[in-house]
């Protein structure tokens, strides 16, 4: 397999295991989407907006939002068909959507400049190594119309942490707070996690975007790991 999509792999095979993730509101989804949506509904209320959604998996968690506020154009990006068939069905009311089963970061790189307004990812740019986030980055800040937004739901890890003592903590929590699911799910999300989880910290994510195009970071919320930022396009 492509070492790039390697991480994927596991929600590829059983995107049922994530929806479980969500079901139990173990990765703050709620509460993180729950700052997001004023920002898209700020967005919205302007005029007409163009979305990308990098990672869009089955697009659970912002559908609703994105209902109320539809953009004049989405296009979201993920590996998963079956996730991506989800997508379809949950966004079916948008005016006009477009599901790409590809790589985020080779979407992104290959988007015309300037053609959206906000950039979404949610819980998947942890997956790449710090030169593909730096990429990702660049590509982000060209994709973004002057005023865009770089919205990023993700997980991220103390300032003074390393990965190793992040990785502990993390598989911790998993054991001792995802109760519903079953113990080969924490086994498989666990190895995931500890194969596939590369977190910086805040001020790194913050310090990489400034210098790869975008402006300041602002931290929206967070629940522990589990953080929710915004970051402007210069």
């Amino acid at each position: 397999m492509n070492q790039l999509h390697a991480p994927t792999q596991l929600f590829r095979s059983s995107w049922s295991l994530y929806d479980a993730v969500i079901d139990g509101n173990y990765m703050s989804h709620q509460e993180l989407h729950g700052c997001v949506r004023p920002l898209i509904a700020a967005r919205a209320a302007l005029g007409n907006y163009a979305l990308l959604d990098l990672g869009c998996g089955n697009a659970r968690c912002l559908a609703e939002t994105l209902t109320a506020f539809p953009p004049v154009r989405y296009v979201g990006a993920d590996l998963s068909r079956a996730a991506l068939d989800g997508a379809a069905l949950a966004l079916k009311s948008l005016p006009a959507l477009e599901l790409r089963e590809e790589d985020m970061l080779r979407c992104t790189e290959q988007v015309r400049p300037g053609s959206f307004d906000l950039v979404y990812s949610g819980f998947a740019m942890h997956h790449l190594a710090a030169a593909e986030k730096e990429r990702l980055f660049r590509a982000v800040a060209a994709a973004l119309a002057p005023g865009g937004q770089f919205l990023l739901v993700d997980v991220l890890r103390d300032e003074r942490e390393s990965r190793e003592t992040y990785l502990h903590r993390y598989l911790k929590m998993i054991r001792e707070e995802w109760r519903t699911l079953t113990a080969e799910q924490v086994a498989e999300v666990s190895e995931h996690v500890t194969q596939h989880d590369y977190p910086e910290s805040f001020p790194v994510l913050a310090d990489m975007a400034m210098a790869c195009g975008l402006g300041m970071a602002r931290r929206l919320v967070g629940h522990g790991p589990h953080q929710a930022l915004a970051f402007s396009c210069l």
